[in-house]
């Protein structure tokens, strides 16, 4: 797709003259369109009120009001920011000294020249363009100062100077949710690199901003300070529903619709409970934080809502607490037998009592919150929620219900491992021994995953300390040891590039070309003939 056409008004009280210009060039094909003509300044400022346009050229002597007048009366009332150029028979200097004090972009003389109107658009072009880049330099300035406010008030951590720029600057600020949208990795955490991610998250984004239109400024990139969520915020306002005359969760919906079939890949969102004032948004925040890490126990789908996932009318629930608390001690103190029988216990309690559905969930949510609770005793400086949810996807089995008992049974075995290799601070010798066995075997198919039994280390713990020791991820740091070896052997060997990628641990070529060019910026050969 090439740049939109400029559009251009004509002002002359002289048909003919109006005719001439407008068959004078071929306008569409040098970047314009005509789409208005106007006899006088009078007809031009009355379709100028409701109409934007890119270039006027205008005549300086015309009845009602003149060229000059036009231009003067635009440029005080901030009518148009238009670029001007006057149309003249008089080779009058003073007639060029008044237009340009009034910003005057460019002066031509009559009869008009071609290659002189050629060249005067040309200059229209350049400053057209970067008018352009510097409206959108100053509006990605602003939307990433309203962001840095907006993240303030998300995250709780915000004075009277956050909350009155935020009020100041958005369209409806009542009845409103936090909204986390993010990629489903679907299991492929380990898989997809950093840059891929966030080339992702990028792509979200703009998707999110496309279909959010007028109210994009509720959009926020990058919101988690956690380093594994590739987030998109979303402040919604019930008036983004209103506005279309459809519900909040048939516009949420179609949002999501939007976004899978532009990404072509599945989308997630969490929806936080309703507040009425903006300055309250963080406890919505604190839900989708919450939903993230609930979702291991919930029917897989793409939204989940905070009412319905984790709150439950208060009538006749139970709490089977006296069950839940055995079996709390039971996974702090990582004993397995212990922590079956507790299991057998609390499922005999719900079975005796018939608890179903929401009551069910109810007694699950407890636990997970008390499990969180724990685990950032031990250590409050890693994301417990996001631990909490890989630990409970990774011990979730095909064929097994979410949430039944032998889900429930894995999982807290597995998080009493968990909490175990916390409390032993697991990262001070095992860390080391991960990134030697990556110089010693980088070669051979080595995962994370496979490192973590080898260490008996949970996979997703040490996922996250290994990230935090060497700034990325285990898998871009193999990737980017391997290159690191490849460019050794390219420069200083005659071998071919396909055994070499076959020496770093590529089988397949292509891939191996794809990752060098990601990680040095050009192909294997290119990087050893310049080199």
């Amino acid at each position: 797709m090439g740049e939109a056409l400029l559009k251009v008004l004509l002002v002359d009280d002289e048909p003919f003259i109006l005719q001439g210009l407008k068959i004078l060039i071929d306008w569409e094909q040098e970047g314009f369109e005509v789409v208005k003509t106007a006899a006088n300044g009078e007809e031009a400022l009355e379709y100028l009120r409701g109409e934007q346009v890119d270039l006027i050229i205008a005549d300086i002597k015309m009845p009602v009001v003149t060229g000059l007048e036009l231009l003067e009366k635009i440029r005080r009332e901030k009518i148009s920011d238009a670029h001007f150029v006057i149309l003249s028979g008089y080779a009058d200097f003073e007639y060029a000294r008044k237009a340009i004090r009034y910003d005057c972009t460019d002066y031509i003389l009559k009869p008009v020249d071609r290659e002189e109107l050629l060249k005067v658009l040309n200059k229209v072009q350049v400053l057209r363009r970067a008018d352009n880049q510097k409206k959108q330099s100053s509006r990605e300035m602003e939307q990433a100062y309203l962001s840095r406010h907006l993240i303030a008030l998300i995250q709780g951590k915000f004075d009277s100077v956050n909350l009155e720029y935020v009020k100041s600057h958005m369209d409806g600020a009542s009845g409103i949710r936090y909204v986390e949208i993010q990629m489903d990795d679907d299991g492929r955490a380990e898989e997809i690199s950093d840059k891929e991610k966030r080339g992702f998250q990028r792509q979200l984004y703009q998707y999110c901003i496309e279909f959010l239109g007028p109210h994009a400024s509720h959009c926020v990139f990058d919101v988690s300070t956690h380093e594994k969520i590739y987030d998109i915020g979303l402040l919604y306002c019930d008036a983004f529903a209103k506005e279309q005359g459809i519900d909040g969760k048939t516009y949420l919906n179609r949002f999501l619709e939007y976004l899978i079939a532009n990404m072509h890949q599945p989308v997630i969102m969490l929806v936080g409970k309703k507040v009425q004032d903006i300055s309250n948004i963080a406890r919505s925040y604190g839900n989708a934080c919450m939903l993230r890490s609930f979702q291991g126990f919930r029917t897989k789908k793409p939204i989940y809502y905070y009412e319905e996932e984790v709150q439950v009318t208060s009538g006749g629930i139970v709490l089977c607490k006296s069950s839940l608390d055995r079996l709390l001690k039971a996974v702090e103190q990582n004993n397995h037998v212990e922590i079956r029988s507790a299991i057998e216990q609390f499922y005999g309690e719900m079975i005796s009592r018939e608890m179903t559905g929401e009551t069910m969930n109810l007694n699950i949510n407890y636990l997970l919150f008390q499990l969180i609770h724990l685990a950032s005793e031990q250590d409050d400086g890693v994301n417990q929620e996001e631990i909490l949810r890989l630990i409970s996807e990774s011990s979730f089995e095909k064929g097994v219900m979410r949430g039944s008992k032998a889900h429930l049974t894995r999982f807290a075995c597995e998080y009493g491992d968990y909490l175990s290799q916390l409390r032993k601070n697991v990262s001070r010798g095992v860390l080391g021994e991960i990134e030697r066995e990556i110089r010693e075997n980088y070669a051979k198919n080595i995962t994370l995953k496979s490192l973590s039994e080898k260490y008996y280390v949970n996979s997703a713990y040490l996922g996250q300390l290994f990230r935090k020791k060497n700034g990325q991820s285990f898998k871009d740091y193999l990737n980017n040891y391997r290159m690191e070896r490849a460019a050794d052997l390219l420069l200083h060997t005659d071998k071919k590039i396909v055994e070499i990628a076959e020496e770093v641990g590529y089988h397949d070529l292509d891939y191996f070309v794809n990752r060098f060019i990601l990680v040095k910026g050009c192909t294997p050969a290119k990087f050893r003939r310049e080199a």
